[in-house]
């Protein structure tokens, strides 16, 4: 079988800024990382391969984003794949979506398309199910593991607002993985990281994944951020630790002095 996972560089998000006459994240000189969620997918994409199977890391992104493709090599992926064209840039996630699904098509024979259920810096969770649509396939949202493969359809264990539910369903689908609390990230050790540097690394721009370049971009995008600003900062609270009478006569105290009671 063949595992697609669809993966995306990530600020920091302990130095996430943004410009607000862009309405851009900041990106120079921020640190990045993989997005977790989609670690996570990578991971459990490379728990399932067996002997034969290929897993290829796709991602969007300048040339800098090849650092996070170079760890997927490193965490176990067999080949990566940069998509990197002018006419990528200022994407909002259905122009992302459709670039994704025209580098899957030149893939082709795909399996079990992977990705995080959401990145760190957007959230929208939109991706992995925009995918499936462009591709007409199927979609398991919020897994948290592959259960089962056999015969052409899969079983997915995906988590609910009350507890997990067990999903099956037939192959070619996408499968958009939530991480358990449990998770633990796997840092590549040294040789995994010099063996990566003899693994497949390709670029392919917009010509070579023959999409519609209308849909792609900020041409092929649907969304326009009118405003971007940062929430006003709240007053520091006061945390009372002492004996509940106590506490309860010094809050009375500061509701009175504040005239609220």
């Amino acid at each position: 079988m063949k595992f697609i996972v669809c993966v995306k560089q990530v600020p920091e998000t302990n130095e996430l800024d943004f410009d607000l006459n862009t309405n851009r994240v900041k990106k120079a000189g921020v640190s990045t990382i993989i997005n977790p969620f989609d670690q996570f997918a990578l991971e459990e994409a490379i728990k399932m391969r067996k002997e034969g199977d290929e897993i290829i890391a796709i991602s969007i992104g300048d040339l800098e984003a090849k650092s996070t493709l170079m760890r997927c090599l490193a965490l176990g992926a067999d080949k990566a794949i940069l998509l990197n064209d002018d006419n990528f840039k200022e994407s909002d996630t259905f122009a992302t979506s459709n670039i994704l699904a025209s580098a899957i098509k030149k893939v082709g024979d795909y399996s079990i398309i992977f990705c995080g259920n959401s990145s760190f810096d957007t959230g929208s969770s939109q991706v992995g199910p925009a995918l499936a649509a462009i591709l007409n396939i199927p979609q398991i949202t919020y897994s948290e593991s592959v259960e089962k493969v056999e015969e052409g359809k899969v079983q997915v264990k995906a988590q609910t607002d009350d507890g997990y539910r067990i999903i099956e369903s037939n192959i070619p689908l996408v499968i958009a993985g939530i991480p358990p609390s449990s998770f633990q990230p796997r840092i590549p050790p040294l040789p995994k990281i010099l063996a990566a540097q003899k693994k497949p690394f390709e670029i392919w721009t917009a010509d070579d994944i023959e999409g519609d370049k209308s849909k792609f971009g900020s041409a092929g995008s649907l969304i326009n951020i009118v405003k971007l600003y940062k929430p006003p900062r709240r007053e520091e609270g006061i945390v009372f630790t002492d004996e509940p009478k106590v506490a309860v006569e010094k809050l009375m105290e500061l509701l009175s002095k504040d005239k609220v009671i």
